[in-house]
């Protein structure tokens, strides 16, 4: 999975292919936190990561 960003500790990673996932979202890696996040909403998908992190990420 490709990094496309990384500010603040926080690493953007996203696939490229469709087939491999439904929705388009991305991961974003924070330490041991890591969550799954829609692109077109913002919305958490799964997982979790620190509320001032997940700000940032939006």
């Amino acid at each position: 999975m490709p990094v496309i960003s990384r500010f603040y500790g926080i690493i953007i990673r996203m696939y490229f292919q469709q087939a491999e996932h439904n929705l388009p979202h991305i991961h974003a890696i924070y330490g041991d936190d890591m969550s799954t996040i829609s692109i077109m909403s913002g919305e958490v998908m799964e997982g979790k990561i620190p509320p001032k992190a997940l700000l940032l990420v939006r």
